[in-house]
């Protein structure tokens, strides 16, 4: 029934955002949706990243993903964000991308775009709402619909029941700590549903 494009855009040091992010493209796809994964560009110095194992290994895995463009958000009906939180923000890399998309919203492109985000930390109060109010500020200038999964089903307890998007904590071996692959499936799922009423209330 769906004809939503969605595209998923993460930014992932570690592979936790990268992982939610196949995630949540399953999720839309399941619905129904054309879906597309991006990452943005990576700013952080080559010499920075060579001395991290794991920040290495998040490069290579991901080699093959292309770097998102305008071009690709004015194609979508819906965007879903992944992101690590920083200092309660979302990364500068992601940053850096939503502040280079000037031209497409100023020619009113970025409107009625539906969007939802998903983050991790190290801790469960590391940031993790705040992290995604920092993102949705940005979409309320570019006029988008936000999605949240508020508490819309009840898988979204057992991932630690963040309504403002699904959250993750990562403990010290790198692995995720709550169970949260299906909340992810949920709220891509929730987002395309929300992506096809405003498509069709805009024909």
């Amino acid at each position: 029934m769906s004809n939503v494009n969605v595209a998923v855009i993460f930014y992932s040091m570690g592979g936790t955002n990268y992982q939610l992010s196949k995630w949540a493209a399953e999720g839309a796809k399941e619905a129904g949706a054309e879906v597309k994964i991006f990452k943005v560009e990576e700013l952080a110095p080559e010499s920075v990243i060579e001395g991290n194992d794991a920040w290495k290994a998040t490069v290579e895995a991901t080699k093959d993903v292309p770097v998102v463009t305008s071009e690709d958000v004015e194609w979508a009906d819906a965007l879903i964000f992944s992101v690590p939180t920083r200092f309660g923000n979302m990364p500068s890399q992601m940053k850096q991308f939503l502040d280079t998309q000037g031209g497409l919203w100023a020619s009113g492109k970025t409107v009625n775009k539906v969007v939802s985000a998903m983050t991790s930390a190290q801790n469960p109060h590391g940031g993790q709402e705040a992290t995604l109010l920092s993102l949705y500020t940005s979409m309320m200038h570019w006029g988008a619909i936000i999605a949240t999964p508020g508490y819309t089903d009840p898988v979204l307890f057992g991932a630690g029941g963040n309504p403002y998007g699904t959250s993750v904590t990562v403990g010290q071996d790198g692995k995720m700590i709550e169970d949260v692959e299906g909340a992810v499936k949920h709220q891509a799922k929730r987002t395309v549903t929300v992506a096809e009423w405003v498509k069709k209330g805009n024909q």
